[in-house]
């Protein structure tokens, strides 16, 4: 049997397992899955039951991120339905994409403690997923669907919320991390945290160094390629700290404030078709941001206001070599935004919620060839929403907004959604929408007449139905939902007139998720997640790097009282990748289907005290996520996670 056969039928095997997960024998144990005890605050801006919420929303919990104990967010990611990670090669500090439902990066607004963390200097508006460690985080929320109406720019595909000051305990709390394994690298981190009745905070400084291995598969030549037998690894270093918290002042008025601080130096290889290796090529980049504001309650808290102001700025700074000569590049990114919130309960079922946001985007860079930009752009949005509680089962919402943009005018979206508790096993939920993206300045504005001043918004329109039922007395939760997500009017570059243009016809997504949750046994639990995905440009092609199939598998075991045991699988089948051919011309290509095994072990001695083994790509692998660049083979890490503090 074919390697390429062997990992098809791991794949199929993961799949019937996670099929066979919803027909198992129920045991007689008192555990259940309740969705309706989950909260989040993505999908209406304010925090919510799950159940009642009609747009489909994942969440990772704090107990979640501690058991996995994985260095970076986008690992979190990679096993939710729907969603599928790339990377141009290494271990970290490389190029990471995201594609939710299909659609990239550049179309899913990303939040820190509600902080957008989106680059304006890059050439599309879009996070630096690569800079975003895990250390300190304790929530992430990833809501599906265009939301626009709630967001404004950029969340055509979604929105990724991440938090540090999620379940925070009563009392002072000090957490001290660390861990050593493959590839030379060093992770560690401390927490300083605390809650009380009227408050809570979180401080944390995370670091992560690794030799790495080489991002390219590929030698290169002289001159840029000092020994062109070997390959040369690829380091990198990442240094993040953050600060978030809310104070109650008084029965009506809370203050909040965050901040964020990310440093990341990274060497990197050649792109083209193959990718090469580089031993010259090294990226820096600075993030700082806050945010600050405050909720003031009304009429007994019948009226409800939140304000807020934030700023993001980031600083990057490209150097390579090349047989034409270096490269010395700098560009410097801004964000400055004001942003009212309100809600008023007009009754016990009914509330209308409604906003207004004026943001102001900044980006300057300069090089050596001497191509400079200093521009700027201004979007200020107007926004309402209603939420009707007609029955005790139903919760529906209805929104509008509209962006005003100082290059091309204005633009109206809107968003609906559906949550039916059926009965206390089944919920039905449905929701639509559309959204936009606001050209980025580099493709208004690039150097050389690259950019264009007349290009549009992009445009999309969303709409996805799903059936949650709960099975075995409420310890099995299985969720199925079809989406659909088309896209309009794309931005790309035209190599006919060398500038940004306008693309007509529509990108189409669709699709099936199907996510379920097991409570085999109070010491026993399986997730699975299953995604078939299909997309089509106007030319007919699919669009790159999204698997037509990825299925998940994870299990935690807990076989005595201080030891745990957890293991995740995921499978891709169908994975393509688009590659120069030459000069504006591109070939798709087909990458190996593959599986990759994760597993951890730790002992807790104590309840404040654990230490760990993990390993990643335990079937050592050979696969590619983007064509030409690396992955880790088999890898193995050590660390141990303290506690301390008072209730």
């Amino acid at each position: 049997m074919s390697a390429s056969a062997c990992t098809t039928a791991r794949i199929a095997a993961l799949a019937a397992v996670l099929a066979a997960s919803t027909a198992l024998p129920a045991h007689a144990q008192d555990i259940v899955i309740d969705a309706g005890e989950v909260v989040v605050s993505t999908p209406n801006r304010t925090t919510d039951k799950k159940d009642r919420v009609g747009s489909k929303v994942e969440v990772v919990t704090k107990k979640e991120i501690e058991e996995a104990a994985k260095p970076a967010v986008t690992d979190y990611l990679a096993t939710m339905p729907g969603v599928s990670v790339s990377a141009n090669g290494g271990n970290g500090g490389q190029e990471t994409g995201l594609f939710v439902r299909g659609a990239d990066k550049k179309y899913v607004k990303t939040l820190v403690n509600g902080i957008d963390v989106s680059d304006p200097s890059a050439t599309q508006v879009q996070p630096a997923l690569e800079s975003m460690t895990s250390g300190n985080v304790t929530g992430i929320e990833l809501l599906k669907g265009s939301q626009s109406t709630l967001y404004g720019s950029d969340a055509v595909a979604g929105v990724l919320a991440v938090s540090t000051l999620d379940g925070i305990e009563q009392g002072l709390h000090h957490d001290i991390f660390g861990e050593v394994g493959s590839f030379g690298t060093w992770r560690g981190g401390y927490v300083f945290s605390g809650a009380s009745e009227t408050g809570k905070f979180a401080a944390g400084i995370t670091g992560i160094t690794s030799k790495g291995i080489s991002a390219a598969k590929t030698n290169g030549t002289g001159p840029v390629d000092l020994d062109p037998a070997r390959l040369e690894a690829d380091a990198f270093d990442n240094v993040s700290a953050d600060f978030a918290g809310e104070q109650q002042l008084s029965d009506t008025v809370t203050i909040f404030g965050a901040a964020l601080y990310r440093r990341t130096n990274a060497d990197y290889d050649d792109s083209g078709n193959p990718p090469t290796d580089n031993n010259f090529n090294t990226a820096r980049s600075r993030q700082l941001a806050g945010r600050m504001g405050a909720n003031i309650d009304l009429m007994d808290g019948r009226w409800r206001n939140t304000i807020s102001m934030q700023a993001f700025d980031v600083d990057r700074d490209l150097n390579s070599v090349s047989i034409f000569g270096p490269f010395i590049g700098n560009w410097r990114g801004q964000r400055l935004k004001f942003d009212y919130q309100g809600a008023y309960d007009i009754s016990d079922r009914l509330t209308l919620q409604y906003g207004a946001d004026h943001e102001r985007q900044t980006a300057r860079s300069s090089d050596n060839y001497g191509g400079s930009t200093n521009n700027s752009q201004d979007m200020t949005g107007l926004w309402s929403q209603l939420v009707w509680d007609p029955t005790d089962t139903l919760t529906l919402t209805a929104g509008v907004r509209h962006d005003i943009h100082n290059v091309f005018g204005g633009h109206t979206t809107w968003r609906a959604s559906a949550s039916w508790r059926a009965t206390e096993t089944t919920r039905l939920h449905a929701s639509t929408g559309s959204g936009f993206r606001a050209p980025s300045l580099y493709e208004l504005y690039a150097p050389f007449g690259t950019g264009n001043t007349a290009l549009l918004p992009e445009q999309s329109l969303s709409f996805d139905a799903g059936v949650e039922q709960t099975f075995l007395g409420g310890r099995l939760v299985v969720d199925v939902t079809g989406f659909l997500l088309d896209t309009d009017n794309l931005i790309d570059y035209s190599y006919s007139t060398f500038s940004y243009v306008q693309v007509p016809g529509v990108t189409k997504r669709s699709g099936v998720e199907v996510a379920s949750t097991w409570a085999v046994t109070p010491d026993f639990d399986i997730r699975g997640a299953y995604t078939y995905t299909r997309t089509k440009q106007p030319d007919g092609l699919r669009r790159p790097r999204i698997p037509e199939h990825d299925v998940s598998l994870s299990a935690i075991w807990r076989p005595a009282e201080n030891w745990t045991v957890s293991a995740t699988a995921r499978g891709v089948v169908n994975l393509t990748d688009r590659v120069s051919a030459g000069f504006g011309t591109f070939n798709d290509v087909r990458l190996d289907n593959f599986v990759k095994v994760d597993a951890r072990i730790a002992w807790k001695p104590s309840e404040d005290y654990e230490v760990y083994l993990r390993g990643e790509n335990l079937l050592d692998q050979k696969y590619e996520t983007v064509a030409g660049y690396s992955t880790p083979g088999i890898s193995v890490f050590a660390g141990f996670r303290a506690k301390f503090g008072s209730e």
